[in-house]
């Protein structure tokens, strides 16, 4: 870090303390591979040392399974003795934590060599590293973030979630209800507080809707020329929605598919790329006549059956497709068609966009977007064309052909040459060991619905 931007830092942390003097602690967070919140908590006193020096932390955070188990085989745990990095604050996130009692900020960081240059297993890293191409292009990566979430009672019943019961009624929502006001109404104060937290932190949340199912809702963010920056704000919010639950004695889970027969929690992304001169290069009164929006398009199809492994990460990831919940199951586009896996609405000729349906709200967002743009970097640089946007129902005009469960994703991750040009092969290697160890545990769990179908049956 050079003395320049270590003063700059250095004064953001001086003028956060001026201006909160009640600051009592601080929460260091960085987010693992499963996008998963992690760190260390200290007080007021120590955080100008943070910013000069960083903290430590092993490099086995980024080997680590949904249960926060170290996974040998990725080579980052014991075979390097567990060793430390240091993780140093990323600038701009230093910010309220508006739900604790006893004042409390936190500050997002990201893992570097001791010697100084980024950890190659850091997810946002990994990101880094693909937007890099389109810096060196002269272009800049525009994205925003939607995010699916149910709120959940915090009493389970038999180990099943539930929807909570309404501030307002009392009652437990049933039916879809999807845009509905008066659900929004129910749980106001809760939704109201997710908003005015996120306008705290700097996260640049407008919206809420109500989706389609009981107690599910969607925040949106707005588009932020950064991707880094954009899923930072994805993970943060991730933590403040989970919070403010918390303070409303609620629950939530951003799991892909919580509830049998209901829809499922999605992560949806809005992309578009800009010239040297702020232009939307996918700009175009007709879509079909855009070079860099169709190739772009074209690229992120071909890999989208090896990105799958990215955007749907856990086994129950995959339990969420189906027609009737809008996840597409074939590599497919249109035109403000809902039915495909990548949707470019149409409405403002200057801000045509590519959104990804597929990847559910389970996904880390640095590799999902770094998934998603290392397609759209291979169709521009490789003129790759999309074949004609559906219309109507592609559910009914294409076969499932994306890989429907998370072994089959994963060997299609790790075979695919065009990802393992973009991506770290290292860190493939070690995200597909993560993953297996996981999936060889699920595996060799036996069900309740094993003991019901075939313990006195067979």
């Amino acid at each position: 870090m050079s003395p320049a931007t270590s003063a700059v830092l250095l004064n953001e942390a001086n003028e956060f303390l001026a201006e909160h003097p009640e600051v009592q602690f601080v929460d260091l967070l960085i987010s693992d591979m499963n996008g998963v919140v992690r760190g260390k908590r200290i007080d007021r006193g120590s955080l100008l040392k943070v910013y000069e020096k960083g903290i430590n932390l092993p490099a086995s955070l980024f080997a680590l399974d949904i249960t926060g188990s170290t996974v040998e085989s990725t080579g980052l745990g014991l075979d390097i003795g567990d060793a430390d990095r240091v993780c140093k604050p990323i600038p701009g996130t230093l910010s309220m934590e508006p739900w604790q009692r006893r004042p409390t900020a936190q500050l997002l960081m990201t893992m570097h060599e001791m010697e100084g240059e980024p950890f190659f297993a850091d997810p946002r890293e990994v990101l880094r590293r693909v937007v890099q191409r389109f810096t060196d292009m002269g272009l800049t990566v525009c994205a925003a973030f939607e995010l699916e979430f149910y709120l959940i009672d915090q009493e389970n019943v038999n180990g099943r979630p539930q929807p909570p019961r309404s501030p307002i009624s009392g009652k437990r929502p049933q039916a879809v209800q999807v845009y509905s006001i008066d659900d929004l109404d129910e749980y106001a104060d809760c939704l109201r507080d997710i908003i005015d937290g996120a306008h705290i932190q700097g996260i640049p949340a407008d919206a809420i809707v109500k989706e389609s199912a009981p107690a599910q809702f969607e925040v949106n963010l707005n588009h932020v020329a950064d991707p880094i920056k954009a899923c930072d704000y994805a993970v943060l919010l991730k933590r403040l929605i989970k919070n403010t639950a918390y303070d409303h004695e609620m629950d939530t889970t951003f799991m892909a598919k919580p509830y049998p027969g209901q829809a499922g929690n999605g992560l949806h992304v809005h992309i578009s790329l800009l010239d040297k001169d702020g232009n939307n290069i996918f700009a175009a009164e007709n879509p079909l006549d855009n070079d860099a929006l169709r190739h772009a398009i074209g690229g992120v199809l071909q890999t989208l059956p090896a990105s799958m492994a990215f955007l749907c990460p856990n086994v129950n990831s995959y339990r969420r497709f189906g027609s009737q919940f809008y996840v597409p199951n074939a590599p497919s586009w249109g035109l403000d068609n809902r039915t495909v896996a990548l949707r470019v609405p149409t409405g403002n000729p200057d801000a045509l966009r590519i959104e990804q349906r597929v990847a559910g709200a389970d996904a880390n967002p640095y590799l999902l977007m770094a998934s998603l743009l290392a397609g759209v970097h291979h169709g521009l640089t490789h003129q790759i064309e999309p074949g004609e946007p559906i219309e109507g129902n592609s559910y009914e005009q294409l076969e499932q052909s994306l890989p429907n469960n998370l072994r089959d994703a994963l060997r299609t991750l790790d075979d695919s040459e065009v990802l393992n040009q973009y991506i770290s092969p290292d860190y493939i290697d070690i995200f597909v060991a993560c993953k297996e160890a996981e999936l060889e545990e699920f595996e060799t769990t036996i069900s309740d619905l094993e003991y019901n179908w075939y313990l006195h049956t067979v």
